[in-house]
């Protein structure tokens, strides 16, 4: 598959979406991206934003597996990657694998139940497989998790594990739409209060297993030369040493953004990555790795501002 491909795929990707969501093109883009590059993204958003039938609508025009979890604070690992129950007409046990055996899985809320079962999902984010009972089972080659995540300042929520928040490629705040958009969220969907899924807004499959893999390749094969690969390492070491971060990007941070840069750079119709690409992402990569410094957060400065200063202070090369 050639970059000009994979451009036409995504496009019919984001025309079947759109048929059911309403704006949200910059969390689609991220999203393909992700899916790309092997990432998994968190969205962060008030209800009502239509995070889920985004979810939903994505799976279903990649024609791939849909799983969905809504995270609570009495859900259990189990009820995440499985358990072996003992059959009592068998006397023995059997594996009931849980909803993470599938190729996109929602964790809906996921900040709703405590760190414990969140971390239920570290090994099959990282490694794409789960352990239960000492047994190793794999995961998808395509297993990718969509989070969403209620903000911190409401009532009921857990804050998210350093070690989880590295495992995810993207985090994209999701905020109220625009005044016309959500005119049009209203004429659209205001026949019914009930939810509407996407197979009912006509969404239909416009990819396969075959021409994801194919695009997959491509991505991985797009070129990404020294002077790139410096500005990415500049980008994150430059985390580490600055006065309102108390712990800068890790070394997976500058991994997965040269992964996610050749996947924009592909969906670009480019076979090779521009400083552009670095840049253009390093915010949505960069802002759920960095923890304020408590004088930073004292002063009030916001982490994506932080973020900006720091790519400023970068020169990319030309």
């Amino acid at each position: 598959m050639t970059v000009t491909e994979v451009q036409a795929l995504a496009a019919d990707i984001r025309q079947e979406v759109a048929r059911a969501v309403v704006g949200q093109e910059a969390t689609v883009e991220l999203m393909l991206i992700a899916l790309l590059s092997g990432g998994h993204i968190l969205l962060e958003g008030p209800p009502g934003t239509a995070k889920t039938l985004l979810a939903g609508s994505f799976a279903r025009a990649l024609g791939i597996a849909f799983g969905r979890i809504q995270f609570t604070p009495d859900l259990m690992p189990g009820d995440i990657i499985g358990t072996n129950l003992f059959n009592f007409q068998t006397s023995e046990f059997s594996l009931t694998r849980g909803p993470v055996f599938t190729e996109l899985l929602l964790a809906d809320e996921i900040n709703r139940t405590p760190p414990k079962t969140q971390a239920a999902l570290l090994e099959a984010m990282q490694e794409r497989k789960v352990t239960i009972d000492g047994t190793s089972l794999p995961l998808s080659d395509r297993f990718t998790v969509v989070a969403t995540q209620n903000p911190i300042e409401q009532q009921g929520v857990y804050p998210l594990p350093e070690a989880q928040l590295d495992r995810f490629l993207f985090k994209q705040t999701v905020d109220y739409p625009s005044a016309e958009e959500e005119r049009k969220i209203i004429a659209r969907h205001g026949a019914r209060t009930a939810a509407v899924t996407p197979d009912e807004w006509g969404v239909t499959a416009v990819a396969d297993a075959a021409r994801l893999g194919a695009a997959i390749e491509t991505v991985a094969n797009v070129r990404l030369v020294d002077e790139v690969v410096d500005y990415i390492l500049a980008l994150i070491r430059a985390t580490r040493g600055v006065a309102d971060i108390e712990s800068g990007a890790s070394p997976r941070a500058g991994v997965m953004l040269a992964g996610a840069a050749r996947a924009r750079a592909a969906l670009d119709g480019r076979d090779f990555v521009i400083p552009d690409d670095v840049k253009a992402l390093a915010p949505a990569l960069l802002r759920h790795r960095l923890i304020l410094s408590p004088a930073a957060e004292i002063d009030g400065r916001a982490i994506d501002d932080v973020v900006a200063a720091i790519i400023d202070t970068i020169e990319a090369p030309r």
